[in-house]
């Protein structure tokens, strides 16, 4: 009974650290923007991005300093940490809106790997084209 309880307290704990990123208040920090066409670089671009998910489902990008702020719902999110913060991914589903009232359904995949996080953005409305940004900081918010 006792090496039950054990191995449920393990299981718990466990899958505590694995999704321990969802549903937390997130901010993602680059200053650098790669924009892809089918996974070939067109061009990059030197701006600070900032990417911030809350704990009611909500998200926020702003992506240079002069650029327009977008906000959105987050539909669906999935995790699956090894390390939180470095080794992992997460993948979120969510409705994006600009300053101009502009609605795109947007993927997030945020991905460690060797303690390196990256985030591609591909917006279902245009197949193909992907936005890559990699973190210069990725933590979660207090």
């Amino acid at each position: 009974m006792k090496k039950n309880i054990l191995l449920l307290s393990l299981l718990i704990a466990g899958s505590n650290i694995a999704f321990a990123q969802c549903g937390k208040k997130i901010i993602f920090t680059s200053s650098k923007t790669e924009h892809l066409d089918a996974d070939k670089v067109e061009r990059t671009v030197d701006e600070k991005t900032v990417i911030e998910t809350n704990d009611k489902g909500e998200i926020t990008i702003t992506p240079g300093e002069d650029a327009n702020k977008m906000t959105g719902t987050i539909k669906s999110d999935t995790c699956s940490w090894k390390t939180p913060f470095k080794e992992g991914k997460s993948i979120i589903k969510a409705l994006i809106t600009d300053e101009h009232g502009d609605a795109k359904n947007v993927t997030l995949t945020i991905e460690g790997k060797d303690g390196k996080i990256t985030l591609l953005a591909e917006v279902d409305e245009m197949p193909g084209k992907k936005i890559r940004v990699t973190a210069d900081k990725f933590e979660e918010k207090k």
